[in-house]
């Protein structure tokens, strides 16, 4: 793919990640979110596409002065909704004659797709536009009666379990404790204000409530794994 950029772009090519959960949809639609934002106005290229070689649609989206470009899978919604802010988003079906694979797209059709993008723009490209995306959103918690209800959205490669929760609910009560599926567990700022290989409860870099392990995997530490449900209260 980085072959294919290189040879039909002069774009300068920054790697996000390769390591995202091979065939998850979900968790690379969550990291581009927390991700692009990042970045200045660009052209993101994104392959996360169990559905290669069938009939999903390859799609670009013009989100204020970003374009994402990817398979119609949800992958790019949640990333283009955060980049847009609050201009609409423009989606384009990117048209397919005969790519040279049935199984990489990234390099036969994305790749090629996304230097196009880059050099010419979405506008000059006269892509025929798409009303009905394909859509990905992350599930809303609850909070009642002192009890927040929420779900592991991700494991990250540390093995912190970042949920769905807002950091909010642990304002303030750092050194505290609260009850999370039942267990009571320390409230830190910081990983290393518990022992090694205890359990802690944090707000992560992206504002949302962590399950961790000072120098262990939180994942194994809690029994839980994205999907999984969480239940936090006070002691």
């Amino acid at each position: 793919m980085r072959g294919v950029l290189c040879s039909r772009s002069d774009a300068r090519l920054v790697d996000v990640a390769h390591d995202f959960p091979r065939q998850d949809v979900r968790a690379a639609a969550f990291w581009l979110r927390e991700l692009l934002p990042s970045f200045p106005a660009a052209t993101h290229l994104a392959v996360v596409d169990p559905g290669v070689g069938t009939d999903r649609r390859p799609l670009a989206i013009e989100a204020g002065e970003h374009a994402l470009v990817g398979p119609d899978n949800g992958l790019l919604m949640p990333a283009a909704r955060e980049l847009a802010g609050d201009a609409p988003l423009a989606c384009y079906e990117i048209p397919v004659e005969d790519p040279e694979s049935a199984t990489f797209h990234g390099r036969d059709v994305f790749a090629p797709a996304a230097a196009a993008v880059h050099d010419d723009g979405l506008d000059a490209l006269d892509y025929p536009e798409v009303e009905d995306p394909v859509d990905l959103s992350f599930p809303e918690p609850s909070v009642a009666d002192g009890e927040a209800r929420g779900e592991v959205l991700v494991v990250d490669g540390f093995g912190n379990a970042i949920t769905n929760l807002d950091g909010a609910l642990l304002a303030g009560r750092w050194g505290e404790y609260a009850r999370v599926n039942g267990d009571r567990v320390p409230v830190a700022r910081t990983y290393d204000a518990v022992d090694a290989d205890e359990r802690l409860l944090t707000v992560g870099s992206h504002g949302a409530v962590e399950l961790a392990v000072n120098r262990g995997r939180g994942e194994e530490a809690f029994g839980v794994r994205p999907g999984s449900r969480v239940v936090l209260d006070r002691p």
